[in-house]
């Protein structure tokens, strides 16, 4: 079989990090696979040798010449489906070559924000398969109309044998960041936008410090809400206490020798963080929103507090600072959920299934309809 994947991604994190993950598992099972991506995307070089890579130009939405660009690509390479990954006009465009082309295409669904209802009646029931990365997806999509036999539920995944459990890291953690050796450790990795909930982390050990001198959080992360938050920090009095840390490449290094990990997104597809956190052995304290609750057992592997509740997400946070056996409970039981649930063979095995389903019900053999394609 051959799969031919679009991400419009450049940074290798969220989704286009779970596309390198799959082609090269796939690759594993004897898949071939072809990725279609920026030119200048972080991808290209992270992926397995043996993934052909295309670097396609992709400028959004209004890049109709995008169409023609995509569609010479598909044509080329002759693949059993089209797996599109992000949007950024790959989900239209993109779709619109494979049709054109005669070649099933399926595409991922990776957040759970809404679309006008027209639109999702219009453009979901073009795809084979929608694949949705979470419960909490899939089930806006159904609200928005879109059949349940059209939308199948992957789970994103996560490297457990990168992210792993690791004490040795924890003095180097307190020297790179120069925090005190009795420091509480409070980490969120998320771009700095509103949803992400930085700033009810910021409130919350505003709150907390007096009962927990000892308390720091290092937030992770770029975004248009650098400089709002820097000064946050400073009208909060938080300077000793808030790090604002920036884009880091060694997260598999840092979150093991975090003592939580904090994620009051108001909106969220999956988390691929809260995946890397438990897989790391670090309990999570967050909000139930979108396909968080699927990432994170409450009360098991972490807490959740219901979306935009202040007050139980600092409670949350002060029982989880309070109680260190809590702490590493909650850790040993994340981890154990990571191996089983969210492991990037289990993740590879559920696409998989997809492409087979969708080849099957058009009637196509990918071992022996090559030469009927395109």
């Amino acid at each position: 079989m051959k799969v031919l994947h679009i991400e419009a991604g450049r940074h290798l994190y969220g989704g286009a990090q779970q596309v390198v993950y799959l082609t090269q598992a796939l690759q594993q099972k004897g898949i071939e696979n072809v990725l279609v991506c920026p030119p200048n995307s972080e991808m290209i070089a992270a992926v397995d040798k043996q993934v052909v890579v295309e670097p396609v130009k992709i400028a959004g939405d209004l890049d109709v010449m995008q169409w023609l660009r995509l569609r010479k690509t598909i044509a080329h390479h002759r693949p059993d489906c089209v797996h599109i990954h992000s949007r950024r006009g790959v989900d239209t465009w993109g779709l619109l070559a494979a049709k054109s082309l005669n070649v099933p295409v399926i595409l991922s669904r990776r957040v759970d924000n809404t679309e006008p209802r027209w639109w999702s009646k219009l453009k979901y029931p073009a795809y084979d398969k929608v694949i949705a990365i979470s419960e909490g997806i899939r089930q806006v999509l159904l609200s928005q109309g879109v059949a349940s036999e059209q939308v199948k539920l992957v789970h994103s995944a996560v490297d457990t044998e990168r992210f792993a459990p690791n004490s040795a890291e924890r003095q180097w953690l307190l020297d790179e960041f120069e925090l005190p050796q009795n420091a509480l450790v409070v980490a969120n990795f998320a771009q700095l936008i509103e949803r992400k909930g930085q700033d009810v982390i910021m409130r919350a050990a505003k709150q907390l410090i007096a009962e927990h001198p000892n308390l720091r959080v290092l937030l992770f992360g770029r975004g248009p809400k650098l400089q709002q938050y820097q000064a946050r920090i400073d009208e909060l009095g938080l300077q000793k206490i808030v790090q604002l840390v920036g884009f880091r490449q060694d997260v598999a290094r840092i979150l093991p020798a975090v003592d939580i990990v904090a994620h009051p997104a108001s909106m969220e597809g999956l988390g691929v963080a809260l995946l890397q956190s438990s897989a790391s052995g670090v309990p999570v304290v967050g909000f139930a929103a979108g396909g968080i609750p699927e990432a994170v057992a409450h009360n098991e592997t972490g807490l959740l507090a219901p979306i935009g509740n202040q007050a139980q997400f600092t409670q949350d946070l002060n029982r989880l600072l309070k109680d260190p056996i809590l702490r590493e409970q909650m850790g040993r039981k994340g981890r154990a959920k990571m191996c089983s649930e969210f492991a990037i063979e289990v993740m590879a095995e559920g696409n998989l299934s997809v492409y087979l389903s969708v080849l099957t019900e058009l009637g196509r053999d990918p071992l022996t309809s090559q030469s009927q394609k395109v």
